[in-house]
């Protein structure tokens, strides 16, 4: 089981602005409201005590999404062989430690509990950006909360901005989007995930516009020299594709 894609993005970092303002529950818009409701991984009943000792006295809007980025970041061990498929938001900060769907799962519930509302995303984060050596590249979750009438990107596992973020699904949590959805029992024996960049030239290629036999003289990807100008630094693309092989 495979996926190949090629993605656009723009090359910047994760937007950010600190004049992002909470809204009162009773001005949200309306489908927002469901963002704010516990849910399988996100069990809000848990923690909401713990949420309003730490956070009640924190800026609302983005400085108080931030306080609790920084607090899941710093509170919870990342360690992929503590991997679980059940546990939830309130068992990770009991923990301490877990993967990236978890570090997401407890913001998600922290923000939830402060009112914001707050869902799941999942997908692939590439390493464009970041210093070397890099890690195996691998799924990845991190949260979008409502903010100034719009969603904002929140990556608590990393907890800074990234280039290249590859969204596949949105939902309450995990249950909504898993990673693998299957009917009756199946073992993982490998999975494989890549994202790598590619020039102008190669991704038009691949898109059927432009034939580099026919078109010999396309190749310049430096806004020098014969041919298209191709400008890397505005826009990027990216390749993002998942084996997995399974065996029943």
């Amino acid at each position: 089981m495979s996926t190949d894609g090629i993605f656009r993005d723009t090359g910047l970092l994760d937007p950010t602005t600190s004049e992002a303002a909470q809204h009162a529950v009773q001005d949200l818009l309306f489908y927002t409201l469901f963002y704010l409701l516990g849910s399988r991984y996100c069990d809000t009943d848990l923690l909401s005590e713990e949420a309003w000792r730490r956070f009640e006295k924190t800026p609302p809007g983005w400085t108080r999404v931030q306080a609790i980025c920084d607090f899941v970041h710093s509170a919870v061990s990342f360690d992929y062989m503590q991997a679980s498929a059940t546990r939830t938001a309130y068992e990770t900060l009991a923990g301490r430690q877990g993967v990236c769907r978890d570090f997401a799962h407890l913001a998600i519930a922290l923000c939830r509990c402060m009112n914001i509302p707050a869902r799941y995303c999942t997908g692939y984060l590439s390493e464009f950006g970041q210093s070397e050596p890099h890690p195996p590249d691998d799924f990845a979750a991190w949260m979008e909360v409502f903010l100034g009438g719009r969603w904002w990107v929140f990556d608590p596992r990393n907890n800074r901005p990234r280039i290249g973020r590859i969204l596949i699904a949105r939902g309450r949590d995990a249950a909504d989007v898993p990673l693998t959805q299957t009917f009756g029992l199946i073992t993982l024996t490998q999975f494989d995930v890549w994202t790598d960049e590619l020039t102008w030239p190669w991704f038009l290629f691949r898109l059927g516009i432009v034939n580099p036999v026919a078109s010999p003289h396309i190749h310049n990807t430096n806004g020098k020299g014969p041919g298209p100008t191709w400008t890397r630094s505005c826009r990027r693309s990216i390749k993002g594709s998942m084996t997995c092989l399974s065996r029943t």
